[in-house]
């Protein structure tokens, strides 16, 4: 069995993957902002379940949750990056101080856990990266930019990792859901304070939507965390992996038009080049 480490397990998808992962038999480091969110896991699983305080801005607290699955289970097999939270603005509209703080959990909250969990995978030259990431880290749409950047950052990240890791013989995986029946829409969801009238009818009922969606997402959490968690016994995982129709959908679009694009406008591409001597 392997030893898990998962971040924001409070709720939603990582409440999930907690929770199949144990069940399978896996020892567990369960971790949220409030300890007590995650309690109940040692009643329902004993020692194998690990409840931890987190806060993944915090570096220090980053580098002690590691530290602590190290003391308690030995290692890291498996890191989940999955504490991330959504803020709904227009790009005018976002407000820089919530718009960085979203960024500290969304992509450099992932990014210290990361660079904490390495040296030991690196050193037993086994270990693999899970990063939720998002439909919105694939597509940007209006409202969403925000959330997106911070989503396309952790993808350009992941992208890079998995590359840099391959000699070391460590895996990762992107995993991109779709809308799904967590929190993300309701209590997690951040939006601006001070909307401008002007995006009112574009913006604005875009926000409206996803927040009345909230409670009626396509997307079952518990079905996401089985698969999420069975790509751990593959020797080469996807290193991304879409959840849901919603996104597949999304995605196969915007590859047509990316496609349709290339081919409109291949001339100009080519003709950037120095001429062949």
């Amino acid at each position: 069995m392997s030893v898990w480490l998962i971040t924001g397990c409070s709720t939603g998808i990582g409440r999930e993957i907690a929770e199949v992962a144990l069940e399978q038999g896996h020892q567990v480091a369960v971790t949220a902002r409030d300890e007590s969110r995650v309690g109940d896991f040692v009643e329902r699983f004993g020692a194998r379940a690990l409840p931890l305080a987190l806060d993944v801005t915090d570096k220090a607290q980053c580098a002690e949750a590691v530290a602590r699955t190290e003391q308690a289970f030995g290692r890291v097999d498996v890191l989940v990056n999955n504490a991330g939270y959504g803020y709904l603005a227009a790009i005018e509209e976002g407000e820089e101080p919530e718009v960085r703080a979203m960024f500290e959990t969304n992509f450099f909250g992932a990014l210290s856990m990361i660079k904490a969990a390495l040296p030991g995978m690196r050193a037993r030259r086994s270990g693999y990266i899970v990063n939720i990431s998002s439909m919105a880290g694939l597509v940007a749409n209006p409202g969403t930019g925000y959330y997106s950047a911070s989503k396309f950052a952790l993808e350009g990240l992941t992208e890079a990792l998995s590359r840099e890791l391959t000699s070391f013989g460590l895996r990762v995986s992107l995993i991109e859901p779709g809308p799904f029946r967590t929190d993300w829409a309701g209590r997690s969801m951040k939006q601006v304070s001070k909307p401008i009238d002007a995006y009112a009818d574009s913006v604005g009922q875009r926000r409206a939507f996803i927040v009345s969606m909230h409670g009626r997402m396509p997307g079952d959490p518990r079905r996401a965390a089985e698969a999420i968690v069975s790509l751990e016994k593959l020797a080469s995982p996807p290193l991304r992996l879409l959840l849901g129709k919603p996104v597949l959908d999304m995605m196969r679009g915007k590859l047509r038009e990316m496609e349709q694009t290339l081919g409109e406008w291949e001339s100009v591409t080519l003709g950037a080049d120095y001429p062949p001597a």
